[in-house]
């Protein structure tokens, strides 16, 4: 950042969009979605920040945040969010805040700790109802260190830690599959390039109480491999290929928001990144392109069982 833009960001009226002026990366999937979170839930939110890539926004002693911030470590983000809720539980109780001046407490973490560091923490808090909302920017690797495997990366992908021939042979962990056999409050999967889908289900977060999850898909130009003006295309080819469910759980039961028909090949949205070129180039990985499909044709089939 220049001088010039240094003090322009220090200048910003307090109320201005979060991101301008950070050091985040363009294109980032994760940064629109928390942009679209607090433009519906308003600047009475703390975020409790897990240690990964939006602990970039905030640096000392600035921060884009419009509400309330406090960092994590990167385990620990669950936990940070029951000291604040309490603590605020208790002045409401001792009426030294009023409703008015309740917070929203938002833990904000990527897919690094919500499905590794911090499940154990996430677990505790979901069995003793803390009233949060989890939102989770999945980039699908340890983003803001050199994209390495998480338990979120998909099969066939190539990281920093697994660059062998055919891609990551394992499968990519089932979040909110997690989260629904624990029975929260809400959950739901989104992305920034939908954004009507995911402004509404922010507002029925907002509007219940409990543990409630907001995952995210958060393409990542840099991790990924893609130009960051295609960010939004590839958050929606990741819909239309069926590769990326758009659903919710509430009252006990998953729903589907949208059925993509006609489905896309898998291969549409795989050769928009450079983390999946070796399935194509310099030979084609016809085993490994069909394992792909093969598993995002099964899930859909058990969905259209599950419905009829």
């Amino acid at each position: 950042m220049t001088e010039s833009q240094f003090k322009a960001a220090r200048d910003l009226p307090s109320n201005h969009l979060l991101g301008s002026g950070t050091a985040m990366c363009a294109g980032c999937g994760g940064l629109g979605a928390v942009r679209e979170v607090y433009d519906v839930l308003g600047e009475n939110t703390i975020f409790i920040n897990a240690a990964g890539c939006m602990t970039l926004l905030s640096v000392y002693p600035f921060t884009p945040f419009r509400g309330s911030w406090l960092y994590t470590a990167m385990a620990s983000a669950p936990a940070g969010a029951q000291g604040v809720r309490d603590a605020l539980d208790i002045r409401l109780a001792q009426g030294t805040l009023t409703k008015d001046e309740d917070l929203q407490v938002v833990v904000l973490t990527g897919d690094g700790s919500a499905g590794g560091m911090g499940l154990s923490a996430t677990s505790a808090a979901i069995d003793r109802q803390l009233d949060f909302i989890y939102l989770c920017y999945d980039n699908e690797g340890y983003g803001n260190t050199g994209q390495q495997t998480s338990a979120a990366t998909p099969h066939g992908a190539r990281t920093a830690t697994d660059p062998q021939a055919g891609g990551l042979p394992g499968r990519k962990k089932d979040l909110f599959a997690i989260w629904t056999a624990n029975r929260p409050a809400y959950a739901a999967t989104a992305l920034a390039a939908e954004p009507l889908d995911l402004a509404r289900k922010i507002e029925t977060a907002r509007d219940l109480t409990g543990p409630r999850l907001i995952l995210t898909l958060a393409p990542c130009p840099t991790g990924w491999g893609f130009e960051p003006a295609r960010s939004v295309e590839i958050g929606r080819l990741a819909v239309r290929t069926g590769i990326f469910p758009l659903k919710e759980y509430i009252d006990g039961r998953v729903v589907h928001n949208r059925i993509p028909h006609p489905r896309l090949p898998v291969e549409d949205y795989l050769k928009t990144q450079q983390r999946f070129a070796h399935l194509f180039e310099p030979r084609r990985d016809e085993k490994r392109i069909g394992e792909i499909q093969a598993a995002v044709d099964a899930y859909w089939q058990e969905v259209e069982e599950n419905n009829a």
